[in-house]
């Protein structure tokens, strides 16, 4: 009586031998068990379905950091995230992603409307649309206060001020 073959798909006989991912990404893409229908479901158009549709995971990421020099845990960093390379690896049918992280220097603040003149009675300042503004400071009423003075000091400081925008111009 003759022998039966009873070779099971993907054995060693019929294909010869496979690697594990090959297996792996059988399984996942021709079962019907629960965890390959999901996996099925989530890999589909990344636009349409999906549960993490902007997570790249396993990945290799290089920090270029200027503050620490190390990633501290739950610290924010400011920064450029650059994809680098996008490596497949045919073996086990997996990407195998490349990221560079640069920490960026943070922007200075700058400095709201910057005195153009700073003077005795009044300052000028250059606003963002580059309007000129001058701005009275606080008057001080004391014994030796005198309304000429006040008047004539405004007056000579816009007269300077004025001259000093003309000149730089």
């Amino acid at each position: 009586m003759k022998k039966k073959n009873f070779n099971r798909a993907g054995s060693e006989q019929e294909y010869g031998p496979r690697l594990a991912g090959e297996i792996l990404h059988d399984y996942l893409e021709n079962s019907n068990e629960p965890l390959a229908v999901a996996y099925r479901e989530q890999s589909g158009d990344a636009d349409e379905q999906g549960w993490h549709r902007n997570t790249d995971l396993s990945v290799d990421l290089k920090t270029l950091l200027r503050s620490d020099r190390s990633m501290k845990t739950g610290k924010d960093y400011q920064g450029i995230l650059r994809r680098d390379s996008d490596m497949e690896l045919d073996d086990y049918r997996c990407h195998d992603p490349h990221y560079t992280f640069t920490e960026t220097v943070p922007p200075a603040p700058r400095k709201r409307n910057p005195h153009v003149f700073k003077g005795k009675y009044i300052t000028v300042t250059r606003r963002d649309d580059g309007s000129v503004h001058p701005n009275f400071k606080p008057l001080k009423i004391d014994e030796d206060f005198s309304l000429e003075k006040y008047i004539s000091g405004v007056a000579n400081e816009l007269l300077w001020a004025l001259e000093g925008l003309i000149e730089n111009g």
